[in-house]
């Protein structure tokens, strides 16, 4: 499989998901014009990755700032991990933020409350 290599941008994060390199990121800010467009890519890999997982699926998401129509978007990408989790597969979703942003914990944990997937809280440095 291809991998998705998007450098981020100061609306955009950036973005690798390579599974031969075992690397699943998401990192930066996500604040696009479209999001439903910019996260439509990641999602579409993501339902044909599920034919082919690897072992364990380890995803890091180190959002620094993100909108709502990304938060709805992040969402579609974590059905899909959920879906991959479903089919007896590991999957982890390491959700990082820093020391004193309550909003991006919150966000985290509402996310770990809506979907069934291994979530674990990282403080980033």
């Amino acid at each position: 499989m291809e991998p998705i290599i998007i450098e981020g941008t100061a609306k955009t994060p950036s973005v690798r998901f390579d599974a031969n390199a075992k690397i699943f990121e998401i990192k930066g800010r996500s604040i696009p014009e479209n999001s439903v467009e910019f996260y439509k890519p990641l999602v579409d890999w993501l339902e044909q990755y599920k034919e082919n997982p690897l072992e364990k699926t380890e995803v890091n998401i180190k959002l620094e700032y993100f909108n709502t129509s990304s938060s709805k978007c992040i969402l579609d990408v974590f059905k899909k991990l959920e879906a991959i989790h479903k089919a007896k597969n590991e999957v982890q979703i390491n959700w990082y933020y820093e020391e004193d942003d309550e909003d991006m914990l919150e966000a985290g944990e509402d996310y770990e409350s809506i979907i069934r997937v291994p979530f674990k809280m990282i403080v980033t440095e």
